[in-house]
């Protein structure tokens, strides 16, 4: 059991522990840690500390820039902590974790040195106008369990950058490392500037539907993403939304198998599948679909997976029971409808919740792992023939996160990408581009707005347009005349 006792942050301190929920080590199916659970009176104290605080902090530009660089430095000084602490309640290896936090490192220090220029409309004689960009107010932000840290962060720091206060919520399956954080970020922001607060499955509504809160933004399911748009639609609060997705990645007939297998399995497998832009969906042309699929299961046959917390694990376990068996689930699904299993299809003996990496043939639209998005180690080759007629299955889904195309010929490959229907698209890779100042987000039901870059900024603030008048009495006059 852990030794360290996690708090919530609250108006700059810690808050009284009333009741904890367990959180489980995915490793090995064992509770390891309590978080803390928020409870109703802490929820009207954190949101009026992110109220009072706002009225400063919306002002204070240079003391922002100066916060979140400090922010940055802390969270690199503790990164070994982080890790640990990240890989025990997540499951990832530690390499992976450590690029998570580093991650975080980026994102608060590019966001501390972003400038956002006013929208200049007119600048003459007459008068000069522009649209200036001004913050929200106490915004909640709501994360999943797959990348905590990474979700965390490139949703507060465009906030705080921008002047707004949060209320940060974690997922109750990965409370610890963003909890930790708080604690280490206490003496950095005001009181009440950012706060951690944590529940379990069934805490957040009071966040989301509280009339103080002015934005919300969150990752995690569509259904879910449904529900937290409704609760913004009654108050009218600004909202960005980071869903689900089943990106389809489509390999053409002139792909070399040998060159294209390892970026296509790890964009497909990293973070064991969880990963809401992780390449879901495998069409590849029938003329090289079975050295395609042998080259990826060559690679699944030689990852090591294990505890995060060793060396040489490349790949962890699902992070908790309920994805577990989803996953094991939909493979059953496919294999009855006939697809069959050239790696994997099975769960491993031992403990924690661990399952093989799956590579599955001769899967087809109408099967469950290839029409919902599975979120874990299992890859669905679908073959095809038509180019036309693949863009029409790729496109045949609720979801529009990401996609690409994979092919010898790159400008074949951009003019075929610009054809899917999905917020992000690549060629000859996938998901490789994600960093500070790239663009996040996704079409149809993946989501609302966007994260990242510049676009996470502005979708963090509201717009003002500023009118100055240039204007003498006569000049007015005469225009009037006219």
């Amino acid at each position: 059991m852990s030794e360290h006792v996690y708090t919530q942050t609250i108006n700059g301190v810690a808050a009284p522990i009333t009741g904890t929920f367990d959180v489980i080590n995915p490793a090995t199916g064992a509770v390891f840690a309590q978080a803390p659970e928020c409870t109703p009176e802490q929820v009207e104290e954190v949101m009026t500390a992110a109220h009072e605080a706002f009225k400063t902090w919306r002002s204070a530009k240079d003391a922002r820039r100066v916060a979140l660089h400090a922010a940055a430095d802390i969270i690199e000084a503790n990164t070994e902590r982080l890790v640990e602490i990240l890989v025990k309640e997540q499951g990832k290896p530690k390499a992976d974790a450590g690029i998570e936090i580093f991650a975080a490192t980026m994102v608060f220090r590019y966001y501390a040195d972003l400038e956002i220029a006013p929208d200049v409309i007119q600048d003459d004689e007459i008068a000069y106008s522009a649209v200036i960009r001004q913050p929200i107010g106490p915004a909640v932000a709501i994360t999943a369990w797959n990348i905590p840290i990474i979700l965390a962060t490139c949703k507060i720091a465009p906030l705080l950058a921008a002047g707004n206060t949060v209320i940060l919520k974690p997922s109750p399956y990965t409370p610890l490392t963003t909890l930790l954080l708080g604690e280490l970020l206490r003496g950095v922001f005001p009181p009440g500037v950012l706060n951690v607060v944590s529940g379990g499955m069934s805490f957040g509504p009071e966040l989301t539907q509280h009339p103080l809160t002015r934005k919300i933004t969150m990752t995690g399911s569509t259904a879910t993403g449904k529900k937290v748009a409704a609760a913004a639609a009654a108050g009218v609060k600004r909202v960005t939304l980071e869903l689900g997705g089943n990106d389809a990645a489509i390999v053409l007939a002139d792909a070399d198998p040998k060159v294209i297998a390892q970026r296509i399995f790890w964009g497909s497998f990293r973070n064991s599948g969880q990963l809401c832009i992780a390449a879901k969906r495998i069409y590849v042309h029938e003329s090289i679909v079975a050295e395609v699929t042998a080259e990826l299961a060559a690679i699944a046959n030689t990852v090591t997976l294990g505890d995060g917390m060793d060396d040489d694990t490349q790949l962890g376990p699902l992070q908790n029971l309920a994805q577990f068996e989803k996953v094991s689930e939909i493979v059953q699904d496919a294999l009855a409808k006939g697809a069959k299993a050239v790696t994997g299809g099975y769960k491993l003996d031992r403990e924690g919740y661990f399952y093989a990496p799956t590579i599955l043939a001769d899967a087809r639209h109408g099967m469950r792992v290839v029409d919902e998005e599975q979120f874990g180690p299992v890859m669905p080759i679908i073959s095809f023939s038509d180019v036309e007629e693949v863009l029409k299955l790729a496109n045949d889904t609720e979801f529009g996160l990401g996609g690409s195309v994979w092919t010898s010929d790159s400008a074949r490959g951009a003019a075929l990408a610009r054809r899917l229907e999905a917020g992000m698209v690549w060629v000859n890779t996938h998901s490789d581009n994600v960093f500070p100042t790239q663009p996040f987000g996704g079409v149809k039901q993946s989501g609302i707005g966007l994260e990242m870059g510049p676009w996470g900024y502005i979708a963090s603030t509201d717009a003002q347009t500023i009118y100055e008048s240039r204007q003498t009495d006569t000049m007015s006059k005469q225009i009037h005349v006219a």
